[in-house]
């Protein structure tokens, strides 16, 4: 009797298996450690604020949730989804403009039972509207095509600059641009936005917040005010180098626990762990960060449509803007604009966004493999 029982039961291993293979395991085993690596800087970081390593491991769990619906859904119904997404993303934006809730200064956020940051859907719905766009037209782009994907991309840019959030709008409209190069957006035209773009600065710098060219002026020279608008850019700079090539040891960099980094949970998290773990650290963070990128670009390439090489695409140079920006502005060598680090900075929305794009990657993977099959 026993024996039939045990025979009638399935193996849990294959039960287990086949919800785990949604997952690209090299994908997988990369974020995996950067995930490792995050909560170890975090757990150093975030000594001073009681709960947020936990809420930290929440965010984690929550991603990788995020990552696996979002690999379960096929390519061509994601495509389905791009217009309606959009357009409820830009509507909100409106909303967010007509009578959104102010916080220090800033109109960014929508209250609708619960209160929400519309830009943040932007980050995916954006790329995916003009994949979707191109699919259309697949074949036969030409180059009013490229107008009007400008077009689609400049209403949500402009309406997120406005509120004003530079740092957003940045990532909005480097992931749009992204998916209009990847559509075949000549290289003539790409140096005439160059200079046409440099040309337009002494405009783009009168439309400027003023904190926005006190961030452009600290970046030129951070001594300037040390003790107010340039002392996140000098205390982490003093950090970095402070870390030298084998860095101080964990939990023991004296920039961070003797309170000196401001914001180093979130967006300075990097300089804490540069202190911490040194160059060494360094070069293993960027050497995952960069193999990421290089597993998204080789599912991309490999990918069986348009659209699914557009989105993939533009989702995997979109990690290498948010790493760039971040560590750059940390380093000194950009303005500070309030770009995360790719899963270490802390954050839930963040976490969300990222996990989703990660998960689109491996769905387009696991679709090609499935129509190979």
């Amino acid at each position: 009797m026993a024996t039939a029982q045990l025979a009638g039961r399935r193996p849990l291993w294959p039960l287990i298996r086949q919800y785990m293979t949604v997952f690209d395991g090299p994908l997988a085993i990369i974020v995996f450690l950067i995930f490792a690596v995050s909560t170890i800087t975090m757990y150093s970081a975030g000594l001073d604020f009681p709960g947020r390593v936990e809420d930290h491991l929440r965010n984690i769990i929550v991603s990788f949730v995020i990552m696996w619906i979002a690999a379960v859904v096929p390519p061509q119904t994601l495509m389905r989804f791009a217009l309606p997404i959009y357009t409820v993303g830009v509507a909100l934006l409106v909303a967010v403009a007509m009578f959104g809730l102010i916080k220090k200064g800033a109109r960014r956020w929508l209250n609708v039972g619960v209160v929400i940051q519309p830009s943040e859907i932007l980050k995916i719905a954006a790329p995916l509207m003009l994949a979707w766009f191109f699919q259309k037209r697949e074949g036969m782009i030409r180059w009013q095509d490229f107008i009007i994907a400008a077009l689609l991309l400049l209403i949500p840019f402009g309406l997120i600059a406005k509120q004003p959030d530079l740092g957003t709008a940045i990532l909005v409209g480097a992931a749009g641009f992204y998916v209009i190069f990847l559509a075949g957006l000549s290289w003539k035209v790409m140096f005439g936005l160059v200079l046409a773009g440099g040309a337009s600065l002494p405009v783009v710098w009168s439309m400027l917040h003023d904190y926005q060219r006190a961030r452009v002026m600290t970046l030129i020279d951070p001594t300037t005010d040390p003790l107010g608008k340039g002392f996140h850019i000098i205390q982490s700079m003093i950090a970095i180098g402070s870390g030298g090539v084998a860095g101080k040891g964990w939990m023991s960099g004296t920039q961070a626990h003797l309170e000196f980094i401001p914001e180093r949970t979130t967006d300075f998290i990097f300089a804490v762990y540069s202190e911490e773990f040194g160059l060494i650290g360094n070069c293993v963070l960027l050497v995952l960060y960069l193999l990421l990128i290089g597993r998204g670009l080789l599912i991309s390439a490999n990918a069986p449509s348009l659209f699914s090489r557009l989105m993939g695409g533009a989702i995997t140079m979109i990690f290498f803007t948010y790493a760039f920006v971040n560590m750059g502005m940390v380093s000194g060598i950009l303005p500070v604009v309030g770009v995360p680090l790719p899963f270490m900075s802390y954050g839930g929305t963040a976490f969300v966004t990222l996990g989703l794009g990660i998960g689109i990657l491996m769905s387009i993977q696991r679709h090609r493999k499935l129509v190979q099959t």
